[in-house]
């Protein structure tokens, strides 16, 4: 605790800057390492986290503030736990590595008519087909970015309705300018990338190496295993590889907010987007 309240306060946290009236009783560092220990430590709500709090970590905070004044921060600090995110993830060593993965994976938000009526996610959330289990689903689509070893780099949700390709492309382009993407990367994903237009997008506006498996009705592009005539082994492998990203996706970082630099916001509706066309309204 002490440790991450240091990199932050040093590197992460603004200092220096003064706001009119009182100044904060906790500090945003101080903040952060609540939220992060709270995780940590497993407390189920933020009120059952206080009260462990003032019994177990009292003595590590000058000032512990009460629950709603918790929960006003944290809303409030949502970009700078965002950059803290960001920040830390640079210095992991598989920041360095010269893999990244990239991948889509549901995200299902209402199972009857009555959420997508009432739901507050309503025009952000839309009716998607999900090839990888056969079956339509009411939500949004998280897309990815990773290093090998899962950990997220750069993030959005969009509309399922949206082409892969597309959203794809604008997520590359926010991770470049974020400096989460170097000249020279290999990026490995499925055959949902396949396509000439992206492959020069990747290739020659990013400095990128694009890797996937081959299509069925493409040539082969890597050559054939030995004694299979069905796939490539590179092709093989790099599917069990790219399902490294899709495993991660089922818990994406929460503190993504509009202009943070670890993650995008979600993507309205576009007209004249690509993807398959909603089900009937009758469908759940």
């Amino acid at each position: 605790m002490i440790a991450l309240y240091v990199e932050i306060d040093d590197h992460v946290a603004p200092s220096g800057q003064h706001r009119p009236g009182q100044p904060k009783r906790l500090s945003d560092a101080e903040l952060v390492c609540l939220a992060v220990a709270q995780v940590l430590l497993g407390a189920r709500s933020e009120h059952h986290w206080l009260r462990m709090c003032y019994g177990r970590l009292g003595h590590l905070f000058p000032y512990l503030p009460h629950q709603p004044g918790y929960h006003k921060r944290l809303k409030k600090a949502a970009p700078l736990l965002a950059a803290v995110m960001d920040h830390l993830a640079r210095q992991c060593p598989s920041w360095y590595d010269p893999v990244r993965l990239i991948d889509a994976t549901p995200v299902p938000c209402g199972t009857s008519r009555e959420t997508v009526r009432r739901s507050e996610l309503a025009g952000w959330a839309h009716y998607g087909y999900c090839a990888a289990h056969s079956r339509w689903y009411w939500g949004l689509k998280l897309y990815l970015i990773t290093t090998p070893d899962g950990m997220p780099v750069a993030w959005c949700l969009a509309d399922p309705k949206l082409g892969e390709r597309e959203v794809a492309g604008e997520l590359l382009a926010h991770a470049a300018r974020a400096g989460a993407l170097r000249a020279g990367l290999i990026l490995i994903g499925d055959k949902g990338f396949a396509g000439r237009e992206f492959e020069d997008l990747v290739t020659t506006g990013h400095g990128l190496h694009l890797v996937r498996p081959d299509r069925k009705d493409e040539a082969p592009r890597h050559g054939r295993s030995a004694g299979s005539g069905s796939g490539s082994n590179r092709s093989t492998t790099l599917s069990r590889a790219s399902s490294t990203s899709n495993a991660t996706a089922a818990a994406p970082p929460r503190a993504s907010t509009p202009g943070s630099p670890s993650g995008c916001w979600p993507w309205p509706s576009a007209s004249g987007t690509t993807g398959r066309p909603a089900p009937p309204s009758s469908g759940r």
